[in-house]
């Protein structure tokens, strides 16, 4: 199956977006046509490092294009200030200068830290995004959002800053963990829920073909993806209105993630939160069950967590949720969903419904 291209368009920002089979093996020669930098740091954990750096790295040689591959320890708990501070460390302790780049090798952990990383190393160095988890490939890798978390929350801490490239390699999702992989598709169908609902429909048509990793299926589903991203990125690409729609099973999600201690993988999570926040819509008379239904009959067939877990802490999940970096004075933002493929972004939630849906009730 050949490769196919879409840009973000961004004025001076803009960027490609490669998608197909065997794209990895020819970053380097895009690399040294498009003449971003002069050497690249390969941002990488000690996981995604160990089974595709050497490959990435032999692409960018081959084409006479320097790079250094740096790792860290895999893993949401890597994503603090303490890593940045190290990586930033590393690369000055190799001459990295402001003729130089980065290259994000990995999930979302690394495509976050790499490009916070980037927007403040030397005041700003540029980065390209090679995405190996699903996530990342459909979600976080295209739009520019970098961040760290705290304690209080996930990604409180972070920049607003562009990748000049995304190359997108599906036969590396052959290597992804079946959870991993599940995760990932949490955040596609984010997209028909809440976007597109004929995408939603499609997912449900073609479940054995993705799940199968078929190309036939898998490419034409990042595409669209990205396509999506892409369209509501140009429209909004600092989250001041319509971008914030792509939070839809974010915020209850975020706050199920950081309550289990991030022992909960956020593509799992993120499911649990678009089931909450559309019975939430349902008690808030938004929407109709059949809403829930439908969201919960395309979840269980990509066999995808609905509940949140057993014993979770109401109270936990408060204090999470008056924490996301979208709460503006004190009020909560909930994207939910009116229809298939139609939401709404309200502060004006019952809060007894709200406290209904966190306990399960």
């Amino acid at each position: 199956m050949g490769q196919e291209k879409i840009q973000v368009g961004l004025g001076e920002r803009s960027y490609p977006i490669t998608i197909g089979t065997g794209v990895m093996d020819q970053i380097g020669a895009a690399l040294q046509t498009a003449k971003i930098a002069k050497r690249y740091g390969i941002i990488s954990d000690d996981r995604v490092g160990a089974l595709h750096g050497e490959q990435v790295q032999r692409s960018l040689e081959q084409a006479g294009v320097n790079s250094e591959l740096i790792v860290f320890a895999h893993g949401e708990p890597s994503k603090h200030l303490q890593t940045i501070g190290t990586l930033a460390s590393t690369l000055a302790e190799r001459g990295f200068d402001r003729g130089d780049g980065l290259l994000a090798l990995g999930g979302g952990v690394v495509g976050d830290i790499t490009g916070f990383l980037a927007s403040i190393y030397m005041r700003g160095i540029p980065f390209v995004q090679v995405p190996t988890s699903l996530l990342a490939q459909v979600d976080s890798s295209v739009g520019g959002k970098t961040g760290v978390d705290l304690p209080q929350g996930k990604n409180l801490i972070g920049t607003f800053y562009q990748p000049k490239a995304v190359f997108i390699d599906t036969d590396v999702l052959k290597t992804l963990p079946s959870e991993e992989f599940l995760s990932g598709m949490a955040e596609v169908i984010k997209y028909g829920a809440s976007i597109d609902a004929d995408f939603f429909t499609w997912l449900g048509a073609n479940r054995a073909a993705i799940l199968a990793l078929e190309p036939a299926a898998i490419v034409p589903m990042i595409r669209r993806c990205c396509e999506l991203k892409a369209w509501v990125v140009e429209q909004d690409e600092r989250e001041g209105g319509l971008r914030r729609i792509l939070n839809f099973g974010h915020t209850i999600g975020h706050a199920v993630e950081a309550a289990s201690g991030y022992q909960l993988i956020h593509g799992l999570a993120v499911a649990i939160g678009m089931r909450a926040v559309a019975e939430l819509a349902v008690r808030c008379g938004v929407a109709d069950p059949q809403v829930v239904a439908q969201l919960v009959e395309l979840l269980r067939q990509y066999q995808l967590p609905i509940d949140i877990p057993a014993g979770m802490d109401c109270a936990a999940l408060r204090r999470y949720l008056q924490a996301d970096k979208k709460t503006i004075g004190g009020r909560i933002f909930f994207v939910l969903p009116e229809a298939i493929g139609k939401v709404r972004i309200t502060d004006q939630v019952d809060d007894a419904a709200l406290d209904a849906v966190l306990a399960g009730n």
